[in-house]
């Protein structure tokens, strides 16, 4: 007979039980929100929490904090207010040019303020082609670079970088590696388990789920003096999670496991139908066995895959936007990670400066019907070529 005394509880069990939460006074499984931004000390001055002013964080945001690190595999995790201010957080813990090694099509806000930060001599920054790990070694400056940026899969043409191997490169140089793996949630892609010293998610997407929350997360394989660096700039620029967004947070992330699966399955059917479609003239998802970076992100998801592919249609950059504005399912809205599907022309959301094709729509694939979805597209492409 197995013995199973000392068995944990699956990590997606532990997640839909917010780690097992019982108030102990009432017996309440749904944690409270604290609001409060004062702390009283006790009777011997002493801080009860390891924080005392809001800036510090809450209970709340602490326990959202707590999920998300064992998600990750994490020594600790800190949520902002929104990614960008946990992305800023990283960027300003760097000292004064230091040396940055960066894809040169990523997510566009970070990559305005990666060229606006370089443009006024705050950092300095060499590009590589998303997913070539060549063409990163080849950027590293021994001894001078601190941060290697990676984005996987990248936004959004899904190009796969193969974190262990970026990871011993940044190492190898004396830099540490981010990885933001947005598009793949912890549930699927574990990056620091992979050599990430930093993982990046936009909290904002799969972690809550529900579009109702902005919020980003950076967890660490180990803390150290950097770790405080972050910590500190977000307390001084007071971007921590509020204790509400954070509640939203632990309720969101307590389906991601559901919500993930059904939503990878409908994309890969997507991905499927629609591959040499006579009005789509590509296809980008890696989970097509056709696609570059295929195997890669079969093993960093557990061939999983996940839940964002965009298409690049046939016709004129008009034919691309008329889809977008004919789906009747699909919400024409800037974001991902929903249990509602998005499409977008993304050259008309990231502006001109962005590198992008003129025709691609980037699709933010939910947890609907998959048949409902593929007509919806179906009658769009059909309308749009009328």
């Amino acid at each position: 007979m197995t013995d199973n005394s000392n068995r944990k509880p699956a990590l997606s069990t532990r997640v839909a039980q917010a780690l097992r939460f019982v108030e102990e006074g009432t017996g309440a499984v749904v944690p409270a929100i604290q609001p409060t931004a004062t702390y009283a000390r006790d009777e011997n001055y002493e801080v009860r929490k390891p924080y005392w002013y809001r800036r510090d964080g809450s209970q709340t945001t602490g326990h959202a904090e707590a999920i998300i690190a064992e998600l990750e595999g994490a020594a600790e995790s800190l949520l902002f207010s929104s990614g960008m201010s946990a992305c800023t957080a990283v960027i300003d813990h760097l000292p004064t040019g230091a040396h940055v090694v960066a894809p040169e099509v990523m997510y566009h806000g970070v990559l305005q303020q990666l060229q606006m930060y370089e443009k006024n001599k705050r950092i300095t920054v060499s590009w590589y082609t998303a997913g070539n790990l060549e063409e990163l070694e080849a950027a590293m400056k021994p001894g001078e670079t601190q941060l290697v940026w990676i984005e996987t899969p990248n936004n959004p043409n899904w190009e796969v970088t193969d974190i262990a191997a970026a990871a011993e490169i940044a190492h190898a140089h004396g830099a540490k590696l981010m990885a933001d793996c947005t598009g793949t949630p912890p549930c699927m892609t574990r990056a620091l388990d992979m050599g990430a010293d930093i993982s990046f998610h936009s909290a904002t997407k799969y972690l809550n789920g529900h579009s109702d929350v902005t919020a980003g997360v950076l967890s660490v394989r180990e803390t150290g003096q950097y770790w405080e660096d972050i910590f500190w700039v977000r307390k001084l620029q007071g971007t921590v999670l509020q204790s509400f967004d954070a509640w939203l947070l632990i309720r969101g992330m307590r389906t991601l496991f559901l919500r993930v699966e059904k939503a990878s399955a409908n994309a890969m059917a997507i991905a499927k139908h629609f591959q040499g479609h006579k009005h789509v003239e590509a296809v980008l998802y890696p989970g097509l066995p056709t696609d570059p970076g295929h195997e890669v992100a079969k093993r960093q998801t557990g061939g999983q895959f996940g839940a964002m592919l965009s298409i690049i249609v046939k016709g004129t950059e008009q034919t691309g936007i008329d889809v977008t504005r004919f789906c009747e399912l699909f919400y024409p809205a800037t974001s991902l990670g929903g249990v509602e599907s998005l499409i977008e022309h993304r050259k008309t959301v990231s502006g001109e400066g962005f590198p992008v094709h003129e025709r691609l729509l980037r699709i933010s694939v939910g947890i609907e019907d998959a048949d409902d979805l593929i007509y919806d597209l179906e009658q769009a492409l059909t309308r749009a070529n009328a």
